[in-house]
């Protein structure tokens, strides 16, 4: 990949996480290619793809802007299967199968950052779409985490939204992404037959200071989410709807 497609896919990424906000200018060339340690020349090169996408327009003798109409998110937003379902015009609803504080494995206490032993709760819930099941989502949370989100109620709308009532600010986060066959459970929860190909969504979530807020196995019903990755030399953006 020439290097202007890279410096391209990393601006793609700071515009999508709301660096650089709709209709605000972008830094100058000279700057931008002192940052990026290249020529100028690079640097148009990588704004005009952005341009060509809509994602910039040219001030003429005045360098660049996000365009208007750009459409960035936040983490919680990218996250959150209830706002992804409401942008669409969609009515998302869940509703919680199984709930149960077992003490921590050693494979808990790597993922979450806490002592083997200690209280985990681990929560199952079916999240539909217009009544129809559309994830198997199962999370496991830290002994801190069991206060805010053992109390809600079983049909929860949004989790991320009551961990952010609570005070709790998701910041970043690892995703990884695969495909599994449909476990009996699974196949029951969403409808399909076992063995099914499904979207799998395996997250983990921190805190600004890198507490551990939650980790996650989502199972997706066929055709209902895709996913977009985002790629430079030396990051990795994931755009997703999970929540």
């Amino acid at each position: 990949m020439t290097r202007y497609r890279e410096i391209a896919d990393d601006l793609r990424r700071r515009l999508l996480q709301g660096e650089f906000v709709a209709g605000a200018r972008l830094p100058g060339e000279e700057r931008l290619a002192a940052g990026y340690g290249v020529s100028r020349g690079a640097i148009r090169n990588a704004l005009a793809t952005l341009q060509r996408r809509g994602m910039l327009v040219p001030i003429p003798g005045s360098g660049w802007r996000v365009h208007s109409d750009l459409q960035t998110q936040q983490f919680v937003e990218f996250r959150s299967f209830a706002q992804w379902a409401r942008s669409r015009g969609l009515v998302p609803a869940g509703l919680v199968m199984h709930q149960e504080r077992v003490p921590a494995t050693a494979h808990d206490a790597r993922m979450l950052r806490m002592r083997a032993g200690d209280d985990v709760l681990r929560v199952t819930r079916v999240r539909t779409l217009g009544g129809s099941p559309a994830m198997l989502e199962r999370t496991t949370y830290p002994t801190w985490m069991i206060p805010i989100i053992e109390p809600l109620p079983a049909d929860q709308p949004s989790v991320t939204q009551a961990m952010l009532e609570a005070g709790v600010m998701p910041a970043h986060g690892v995703h990884h992404i695969d495909t599994v066959p449909a476990s009996g459970e699974d196949a029951e929860s969403l409808g399909v037959r076992r063995s099914t190909r499904l979207l799998r969504l395996r997250r983990e979530s921190y805190t600004r200071d890198g507490r551990a807020i939650e980790s996650g196995d989502d199972r997706y019903a066929p055709d209902v989410m895709t996913f977009e990755v985002h790629t430079s030399a030396s990051t990795h953006f994931i755009t997703s709807a999970s929540d």
